[in-house]
């Protein structure tokens, strides 16, 4: 069942795709169950597509803006520290978005099978060309994570922008 459901939220955001083509007209949340494949196969359908048919105000140009949750918890503990973290960003997110990404501290929920679990995370924002959205690099930073501080799931939201630097 949950297969069935991840993969209609995936055929809903495609569909939501085709007709929202402006800015801030559509966002989706993927939650990966250990399906880190998923978002390439997610990506590299709907992302580019859905920037490119933005119209932007000069001197913005049309982009994507990926953000990626990353909890901390292990087995109900914080099970990633700021260190831990800091060789994860140095030595995965950095080499594969090396034009640049934002870290936020964040405090995420979800529902788990006895309830509502709180657990501290880091949100990881990057901007990127419309044209040559980075699927791999988004799947591989995901699955090396979960693989890493053995996570059943790393958050991912896409949404096309208009931005300049």
């Amino acid at each position: 069942a949950r297969h069935r459901r991840i993969m209609s939220s995936i055929v809903n955001a495609l569909e939501a795709r085709d007709k929202c083509r402006r800015p801030g007209g559509y966002a989706s949340v993927l939650r990966m169950q250990g399906f880190a494949v998923l978002i390439a196969v997610f990506t590299a359908l709907a992302g580019p597509a859905m920037a490119q048919g933005l119209a932007c105000p000069d001197p913005m140009k049309p982009m994507m803006r990926t953000e990626l949750s990353f909890g901390r918890n292990i087995g109900g503990r914080l099970g990633v520290s700021e260190a831990q973290w800091a060789r994860f960003v140095a030595g995965e997110l950095t080499p594969r978005f090396p034009d640049g990404l934002t870290v936020l501290d964040g405090k995420g929920q979800w529902r788990g099978p006895s309830g509502l679990v709180r657990e501290p995370s880091k949100i990881v924002i990057v901007v990127t060309a419309a044209e040559g959205h980075p699927r791999e690099p988004i799947a591989a930073a995901t699955k090396a994570y979960m693989v890493r501080f053995r996570q059943k799931s790393v958050g991912v939201l896409m949404q096309p922008v208009g931005a300049s630097f």
